[in-house]
């Protein structure tokens, strides 16, 4: 049994919702500011189905935008309503996975080292972005990790907290809160896709979505949750079936295409999330921001040091890439070709060469002890002779 409740609310579980804000920054802004999303709508649906599933599984639970989807739409400057669409169709691609069956067939063939290249994969991934966060102001970023390091675990004044808190001071320091701030309440819009817009977003980037939401929001996260909560697993037909409903309901009010991941996961439960009280409350603060900051989030986004983030980032890879070191022999380099692969292409495309190269190794072993057990017998034979 967990030493844990199902609901804690105190500065560990706070600091554990800021743990997954290196993800959520930087493609926020960008939606915000480049696409033109709603910051009421994004925000404040984060926050519903943060606290949902927190209610729900009562455990940490990942939420970040689509990273595809997202960094796609960013660097092609797609309009809102294309954003939208995106989350429409992959929601109804994740109910249709679940209710054929495909989703079941594809865990029941997938080794649990393959996920590990996965998650390493992740990890090396999440240092990288976090390096080039801290590029701008690079002794900042050494100061979180430093802060990250001394205050962790600290009861008090958790590095998280402590972190945000120092980014609201310098934005203030430079004269820039007063600017961003303007308070007014803010309601989601009314957004309806046309089917146009689905197909159309879908061909653009969605496809291309759908492997890497697979493999890193449900997969792998679904095998993290197990290492840190045993006593809690949550099955990978619950996270897809989550990924259908927060996708599907948000994209007709202004919500942006939303997962699971790993690597946010492996950030809430660095910096301390261990309940559901985490969700929760990562998701009050995410709808008081989206409903009384709305019309300034995207500036107050922007001028955020990010080096700060970096610095989080990086130390979140770090402990996400340790989960390879359970593996020996064969496993693990099969393990380290599937990250390997994974970073110098796309997840993609990792997973499928590492799950196919770990069903060409067992098959040569296969036939190796096979020869070996013809030969044994064909010895005892003669020496029976």
């Amino acid at each position: 049994m967990s030493k844990y409740k199902d609901f804690e609310f105190n500065l560990r579980e706070l600091a554990g919702s800021m743990g997954d804000f290196g993800t959520l920054f930087p493609l926020a802004i960008g939606l915000i500011v480049v696409c033109g999303l709603n910051p009421a709508g994004l925000f404040i649906w984060m926050g519903l189905v943060n606290i949902a599933t927190g209610l729900i599984y009562r455990l940490p639970m990942p939420l970040e935008p689509k990273k595809v989807v997202s960094v796609t739409a960013i660097a092609q400057q797609w309009p809102a309503s294309l954003v939208y669409a995106s989350g429409l169709g992959l929601g109804i691609t994740w109910f249709i996975l679940v209710f054929s069956g495909a989703l079941r067939k594809l865990i029941a063939i997938t080794p649990t080292f393959i996920v590990r290249g996965i998650q390493l994969a992740l990890g090396i991934t999440l240092v990288w972005t976090g390096l080039k966060m801290m590029r701008p102001a690079p002794l900042l970023g050494v100061l979180a990790v430093v802060i990250v390091l001394t205050l962790r675990q600290n009861r008090y004044a958790p590095a998280a907290i402590v972190l945000m808190a120092l980014g609201v001071g310098i934005i203030a320091w430079k004269g820039e809160l007063g600017r961003s701030l303007e308070l007014a309440i803010t309601l989601p819009p009314l957004t309806v896709p046309h089917l146009r817009d689905v197909w159309q977003a879908m061909v653009l980037a969605g496809f291309a979505q759908i492997p890497l939401s697979i493999t890193n929001a449900v997969i792998a996260t679904a095998a993290l949750i197990r290492d840190y909560f045993p006593d809690k697993p949550v099955s990978e037909r619950q996270l897809m079936l989550n990924m259908g409903f927060m996708n599907v309901i948000p994209a007709f009010f202004g919500g942006m295409p939303m997962c699971h991941g790993a690597g946010g996961l492996a950030g809430q439960y660095y910096f301390g999330a261990r309940t559901g009280g985490t969700n929760i409350l990562e998701g009050l603060i995410e709808i008081s921001l989206g409903l009384f900051l709305g019309k300034s989030l995207g500036n107050l986004l922007a001028a955020f040091p990010m080096p700060l983030v970096g610095g989080m980032m990086f130390m979140v890879g770090i402990e996400l890439a340790k989960v390879v070191m359970k593996l020996r022999g064969w496993k693990l380099y099969l393990a380290l070709f599937t990250a390997a692969l994974s970073v110098a292409t796309n997840m993609a495309v990792g997973f499928v060469a590492g799950l196919a190269a770990a069903y060409l190794v067992r098959t040569l072993k296969r036939q190796h002890l096979l020869v070996c057990a013809c030969s044994t017998a064909r010895k005892g034979k003669a020496t029976e002779q």
